[in-house]
């Protein structure tokens, strides 16, 4: 999974850059090669997942490898906008395999809460590639060229292809394989629709990956251009990445002794109340000081933190019969919703951050009303 963050931020510092190499005229166009990766992210499962269950877990992954180094090369030698964009899908598409496929092999050995504090373990790694991912970045950049960060990916992707082959066992046994035809994402597709535990789960986290989506596509923009902090750029994105990895790995234990529901209706009200403050103190205001933005943006991903893990768990807990075409449709569902979400709301973020956090505020405010109602339902 770390490979999927490490081909998303370390081209953060190089947007402008790239921006310039390929013909982009707005600056809203560079989140495009952020955004579109995602996209990618949300339609690979949905090829993935069904044959995973088919043909196992490990097959699948070197798959995804294979064409996500593929994809790099498309964006190394990429001279348009559109032939950018076209990598960066297959690029997301590609990482799709090994990112799906790790939540369905934690599905295939773990449940309920336990499961849960696996899946923040893994997320604590996931995590720590962000930290160092943008100054790897801005290092590349600095001493060869922005095609680099790409060859730097390619290689990070087959060290971990070799690493996964060495020690990951097969989980899917052979009798618990499913055979392949269409009815198998029919069926599946079916059953995650009539499970409203899992549905209303996934629609949450789309909000919420949503919103977030549009820090990460806008952030290049928001520190270099707004703030003017082109060198301290990676050095706060890696700040706030430990903002975020820190509650996941407090996740890890917290899940066990509250349990995944608490966790996620504490860490709901904080994601809506923080956002409302903002709005409250700066509408209609220039940009605060860095270090206020700073603040807000750390107590906003700390409660981020306690939600991405927890959040797919429970919405994958009813459906551990079907993990891999499960993992799939809920990943396909909820980022399918936080693309557009994240590009509506990226172009409004232009000349300050307000619209960033009138974002945060409406998806936390729609998450906490699909919260009243499952629990209702319940």
């Amino acid at each position: 999974m770390s490979v999927v963050a490490l081909a998303i931020d370390a081209l953060l510092p190089a947007l402008d850059i790239i921006g310039i190499a390929i013909g982009t005229t707005l600056p809203a166009d560079n989140q495009l090669l952020i955004t579109m990766i995602f996209l990618g992210l949300g339609i690979g499962p949905l090829v993935f997942g069904p044959i995973s269950d088919s043909m196992g877990r490990k097959p699948i992954v070197y798959m995804g490898f294979l064409l996500f180094i593929i994809a790099s090369y498309i964006c190394v030698y990429a001279a348009s906008l559109e032939l950018m964009i076209v990598g960066r899908i297959l690029q997301g598409i590609g990482l799709s395999a090994p990112r799906t496929i790790s939540i369905a092999i934690i599905r295939d050995m773990y449940s309920g809460d336990h499961m849960a504090r696996i899946m923040s373990f893994v997320t604590v790694v996931f995590i720590l590639v962000p930290i160092i991912a943008p100054a790897l970045g801005k290092f590349v950049l600095d001493h060869h060229s922005w095609q680099g960060i790409f060859h730097v990916q390619v290689i990070f992707g087959v060290l971990v292809s070799l690493w996964f082959w060495r020690r990951q066992s097969e989980t899917l046994t052979e009798q618990n394989r499913i055979r392949f035809s269409h009815r198998i994402f029919i069926n599946g597709f079916r059953e995650v629709l009539r499970h409203k535990i899992t549905m209303s789960y996934t629609l949450i986290s789309g909000f919420i990956v949503g919103s977030f989506l549009v820090y990460l596509s806008s952030s290049q923009q928001i520190f270099q251009e707004q703030y003017q902090l082109k060198e301290e750029f990676p050095y706060i994105f890696a700040a706030l990445a430990i903002a975020i990895g820190s509650a996941i790995f407090l996740n890890g234990t917290l899940v066990l002794k509250f349990g995944m529901k608490r966790l996620i209706t504490a860490s709901l009200l904080a994601f809506f109340g923080i956002p409302l403050l903002y709005i409250i103190l700066f509408f209609n205001s220039p940009n605060p000081s860095i270090e206020i933005l700073l603040t807000f943006f750390a107590l906003q991903f700390f409660a981020v933190g306690f939600l991405f893990g927890n959040l797919r768990a429970m919405a994958m807990e009813p459906v551990g019969h079907i993990a891999g075409i499960a993992a799939a449709i809920t990943g396909f569902i909820s980022t399918v919703m936080a693309v557009p979400i994240s590009i509506f709301i990226g172009r409004f973020v232009v000349d300050t951050t307000l619209p960033l956090f009138i974002g945060f505020l409406v998806c936390a405010l729609l998450s906490i009303g699909i919260l009243l109602y499952v629990r209702r339902v319940r």
